[in-house]
């Protein structure tokens, strides 16, 4: 008769330490589905945007100055900005948005 109040206790056991294991498994599959990839797929986004930059970009930079690409090293680019030109040099992870150089519908001398 112990026998078998024994075998009984362990199957509860067993099942008690199943069910919270496979509700922990579902919240790590909806994080990962709901906050990383996303995320990961936005930060691809703006490295291939960074990556992208070039020489004429009027570029928007994180603390809200805008001006056009004018030179272009490994990690950094000179910007220059307003009428007055000037140069600054920034970092190209400090860009926020890029505005291509529009070749086609440049005026033709």
């Amino acid at each position: 008769m112990e026998l078998q109040f024994l075998t009984t206790a362990t199957d509860a056991s067993a099942v008690s330490f199943v069910s919270p294991l496979i509700m922990i498994l579902v919240m790590i599959l909806f994080m990962w589905l709901f906050i990383y990839r996303p995320q990961k797929k936005q930060q691809q986004k703006e490295t291939e945007m960074r990556n992208s930059l070039e020489i004429g970009d009027e570029v928007t930079t994180i603390g809200g100055i805008i001006g056009r690409v004018i030179a272009i090293k490994e990690d950094t680019f000179v910007m220059e900005t307003g009428s007055d030109r000037t140069k600054i040099r920034f970092r190209r992870a400090a860009i926020q948005s890029i505005e291509k150089l529009n070749m086609e519908n440049a005026p033709q001398k």
